[in-house]
């Protein structure tokens, strides 16, 4: 019933670690598919080493928390060795491994490509990040026309399904989800964080974070997210899978509802503890049983019929 199929690839069920969270090394993205996740996107890494922004990196506020970690990257050599101790099959059941990676020329993203092919099932790009060093990030993807020549060289030098992961940090975010799809992506992720924002430490007048700013995430961002991808269903043609706020099932079958067609989790794991895979695909699968759904393709974009 939670089966899903996503560029030609089968899922166990859409729940997905989302990058950023718990990415680093193969032994917390099998905790994480050990704790029922679908598939696992790792931590967005670069060709060469990258030390990222000093601490602190992270600050809670209201409805989350705002990051600026600055794409810190140990680097395509190292994460290759992580990459293949991922345990993507288990029981005889394939479990997904999906690259996310960064560059700040779609040469560089195009050199990552290759290199990685065969040690995982899916590559996302990460052309969004708000809070990234000067060129990357948000610097490409709020450009549809970088965003499109950086998707298909990446396209050319690669064998798997590529994903482009979007900025909402934009004026229309249906152009760049052309852009991408026009490049030849597979799918596309939506959303990234939001801002940037900051905090200010009102007992000594200084920004929390080292860098000032950073990306916001957490349930604040869910309904931006949700409009995100409930406009880029109606715009492209490719598959969406959904990121932003989630918690619980209810926030699942929304994004499932506007148009995801996988989902995304990351901050989420910060409140319900990585448990939240097995609660939310309980939670879903219960739901569609109530409500005479037998597969989440189903329900997916099932708030835009008439």
């Amino acid at each position: 019933m939670l089966k899903t199929e996503l560029c030609g690839i089968e899922f166990e069920n859409p729940l997905i670690l989302a990058a950023g969270i718990m990415g680093s090394t193969a032994s917390s993205m099998n905790w994480i598919l050990d704790s029922g996740a679908g598939g696992v996107v790792t931590k967005s890494f670069s060709k060469e080493a990258n030390y990222g922004y000093k601490n602190p990196t992270m600050a809670e506020v209201e409805g989350g928390v705002i990051n600026a970690i600055g794409l810190s990257s140990p680097g395509l050599d190292l994460f290759k060795e992580e990459l293949k101790l991922v345990k993507r099959e288990h029981e005889n059941n394939p479990r997904i491994a999906i690259a996310s990676i960064y560059g700040s020329t779609p040469e560089e993203f195009s050199y990552i490509s290759k290199e990685i092919q065969g040690l995982v099932d899916m590559i996302e790009l990460n052309v969004s990040c708000p809070h990234a060093m000067s060129g990357c990030g948000a610097a490409i993807g709020q450009d549809p026309n970088l965003t499109e020549k950086i998707v298909k060289i990446v396209k050319k030098s690669s064998s798997i399904p590529i994903i482009a992961k979007l900025t909402p940090n934009v004026t229309n975010i249906n152009e760049i989800a052309i852009a991408a799809e026009t490049g030849g992506a597979d799918a596309i992720t939506l959303i990234n964080s939001l801002g940037p924002g900051m905090k200010i430490n009102i007992e000594t007048g200084v920004p929390i974070l080292s860098n000032k700013f950073g990306g916001m995430s957490g349930p604040a961002i869910k309904p931006i997210a949700l409009k995100c991808v409930w406009d880029v269903y109606e715009t492209c043609n490719i598959p969406i899978i959904g990121v932003g706020g989630i918690r619980n099932y209810k926030d699942v079958v929304e994004f499932l509802y506007a148009g995801a067609s996988a989902i995304q989790i990351g901050t989420g794991i910060m409140y319900e503890g990585v448990e939240i895979f097995s609660k939310i695909a309980t939670g879903l699968k219960k739901f569609m049983i109530q409500n005479d759904f037998n597969s989440t393709c189903e329900m997916t974009g099932y708030s835009h019929n008439d």
